[in-house]
């Protein structure tokens, strides 16, 4: 015996169009709703201090979604060796050649803090010791004047110094904060990544710091 569902009554013609116009207007309040919610998932800055003495590895490394290290694509006339960053987009690129780019997740300075310019790396170091200067002090009376390097050292494992500046490329041990705006400056990565950037960058390379990409 085949049961048949019963049947339904049809529905005029103005029903099916005000129907669809509802159906419409929910659809584009949805898309509308999650549009809003990526946005407020990007943090503007990052409410957090230096924390010396908080130990992290040398293994660190961002490992998945945007800000994991990562071959793009990358329209440049820069030479190789040439590191491009894009505070606004918290990415740094190492210039490959052939529109090509190695890009790391970065941390950067919060407002007020952020800067853009040409340097050169004027030297590197692994394991840097760390001395705040005064203003940073002022802002945060708890830090010591001086801290050797370490794995407590919120310099991290290395750093790249920028021409005659105050400001460094170098890792972190709050790893937590790559891709938010949280420093006095400086650039940030994970330790990781930090010493693989370090290994591919020499002395005398150009940096370019830009807010945000070029059109």
């Amino acid at each position: 015996m085949t049961i048949r569902p019963p049947s339904l009554p049809r529905l005029s013609a103005f029903t099916r169009r005000r129907t669809g116009l509802i159906l419409a207007g929910l659809a584009v309040m949805a898309i509308s709703g999650a549009a809003n919610g990526r946005q407020q998932a990007t943090p503007i800055s990052m409410d957090i201090g230096d924390e010396p003495g908080r130990v992290a590895t040398a293994e660190q490394i961002v490992e998945d979604g945007p800000f994991a290290r990562q071959l793009v694509f990358f329209r440049s006339a820069e030479p190789p060796g040439t590191i491009v960053i894009h505070t606004s987009e918290r990415f740094l690129y190492v210039v490959q050649g052939n529109n090509r780019a190695l890009r790391y997740g970065i941390g950067v300075g919060r407002e007020g803090f952020q800067w853009s310019g040409l340097v050169r790396v004027s030297r590197k170091a692994e394991w840097p010791d760390w001395t705040p200067p005064p203003e940073m002090i002022a802002r945060q009376p708890y830090l010591p004047r001086f801290m050797a390097g370490g794995p407590g050292n919120p310099m991290g494992a290395r750093a790249l110094y920028l021409g005659s500046t105050v400001y460094r490329i170098h890792g972190t041990n709050q790893p937590e904060t790559i891709g938010h705006a949280v420093s006095s400056g400086c650039f940030r990565l994970a330790n990781g990544d930090v010493i693989d950037l370090f290994e591919r960058i020499a002395v005398g390379a150009k940096v370019i710091i830009r807010h945000g990409a070029s059109i």
